[in-house]
């Protein structure tokens, strides 16, 4: 399972990064540039948002659920990446 703090994520160009939270917190702050598709949506449909070539960036707010989420689909074939944290670190930084 790969992870990555936000500072070593904030580093990077040209990334996906994904907020799976509700779309009512992604619009009351998010990290930049992020997407937002909720956590179920994510899951159930990730043939809709995800390939299996590129590697995704995903955070919710402590990092627990979106540790799970990208475990799962990693093990469909997927490349994702926990963000450590989520958006609660990424405000402390």
């Amino acid at each position: 399972m790969n992870s990555i703090s936000i500072s070593q994520l904030l580093k990077k160009k040209n990334v996906t990064i994904i907020d799976i939270r509700s779309h009512n917190l992604y619009l009351q702050g998010h990290i930049p540039g992020a997407i937002s598709i909720e956590e179920k949506e994510l899951l159930f449909y990730p043939k809709k948002y995800l390939n299996h070539q590129n590697i995704y960036y995903l955070y919710c707010s402590s990092g627990n659920r979106s540790f799970r989420l990208s475990t799962m689909l990693n093990r469909m074939g997927y490349h994702t990446v926990n963000v450590v944290g989520g958006y609660q670190n990424y405000l402390l930084n």
